[in-house]
């Protein structure tokens, strides 16, 4: 093991609530430095209402946007809201340090939100052919395992077509590489105003439901969910 990994440390920064494209502006300069000298970092933060567009977003995807600003990012995925009520972390780490690549370090962020929700008696899944992280809208404290969930494939077969029935989305995620920088990241409902995602085809699919802790039942302090998220990404993290 590397001197590099006996010394690791990612430094979190609670920013509070702040503007979405202050946010992404920072996180472009910080995986802009060189790897050298930048550190690894972990933001958590919450962001007033915005829609925010992946490269595979498109206008279209924004039904109805109303006041709500629209800004386009360079991350993956489509179409997501962020606002208050929701917890987003952004972990800022070089992925070229680790012996994980792009998929795995995926599935360390649905993981880190799958542990999280544990924490609060909810069961979260994940859905075949669609990254994020799920629950069963008439038993979110079941254990059963979802029919559609991921399951070994063939090599060469096709991609699975998502089905979203009997599930309703309550985290999404979106990532960038770039200069060996991860950035953007992963953001869990947890009490928010959940209309605007009505105007809005979720990740490009139209008609699933996205939900958070509260419709669930589930009274969480937003401040309480983030460090349990961040505590575990941390952990999971690690080169």
């Amino acid at each position: 093991m590397s001197a590099w990994c006996h010394t690791w440390r990612m430094d979190i920064h609670d920013l509070g609530r702040v503007d979405y494209a202050t946010v992404y502006a920072a996180m472009k300069a910080f995986a802009a430095q060189p790897t050298a000298v930048r550190g690894e970092q972990l933001w958590i933060c919450e962001h007033p209402p915005v829609y925010t567009l992946g490269r595979s977003g498109h206008p279209e995807h924004v039904l109805d946007a109303g006041r709500t600003p629209v800004v386009a990012t360079d991350r993956g995925g489509l179409v997501t809201y962020h606002g208050p009520g929701q917890v987003v972390a952004y972990p800022l780490i070089t992925l070229s340090r680790r012996r994980y690549h792009v998929r795995e370090y995926v599935y360390r962020l649905e993981e880190a939100a799958l542990r999280t929700l544990a924490r609060f008696g909810v069961v979260g899944h994940r859905v075949a052919g669609a990254p994020g992280v799920y629950v069963r809208l008439d038993a979110p404290f079941d254990h059963a395992l979802l029919p559609q969930r991921p399951q070994r494939r063939a090599p060469g077969s096709p991609r699975p077509v998502p089905d979203f029935s009997g599930v309703g989305k309550i985290a999404a995620l979106g990532i960038r590489v770039s200069n060996h920088c991860c950035y953007h990241g992963l953001a869990l409902n947890v009490a928010m105003d959940l209309a605007p995602f009505a105007q809005i085809s979720p990740c490009g699919f139209a008609g699933l439901r996205t939900v958070d802790l509260a419709c669930l039942g589930v009274a969480a302090d937003p401040d309480v969910v983030a460090h349990e998220l961040a505590g575990h990404l941390t952990r999971l993290l690690a080169p």
